[in-house]
């Protein structure tokens, strides 16, 4: 072969490489994501709820096949996040599984400890 079809052979080969992407390691780079945005999503929610915003925490942890967020605020606000009823919880749980849904995984809520 002469020295450009070798280049040309090389650059295919470089070229080959580059596109040979997983699909575990497509879905790994979308895990890392989803948590972050239902993450932020109840953390906005919850902060805009509360009177003590500095307090809310808000974790979330993977447990093999969906995430959990964990949602924890100041004792004289868990009565403002739950909601007469439930209701706020409820409507809190809706919201995060349909932007879970939006990124093709599931997740749950947890309120308090």
């Amino acid at each position: 072969m002469s020295e450009s079809e070798d280049d040309i052979v090389d650059e295919a080969e470089d070229t080959d490489d580059s596109e040979d992407v997983d699909d575990a390691e497509l879905d790994a780079g979308d895990a890392d994501e989803n948590p972050s945005t239902v993450k932020l999503l109840i953390e906005y929610i919850a902060r805009s709820l509360v009177e003590n915003p500095d307090e809310v925490v808000v974790t979330d942890d993977w447990d093999g096949y969906r995430y959990v967020v964990h949602l924890d605020v100041a004792e004289t606000d868990m009565g403002k996040v739950i909601g007469r009823g439930g209701r706020v919880a409820e409507a809190m749980r809706s919201l995060l599984k349909v932007a879970a849904a939006r990124q093709d995984a599931r997740a749950v809520l947890d309120i308090g400890d």
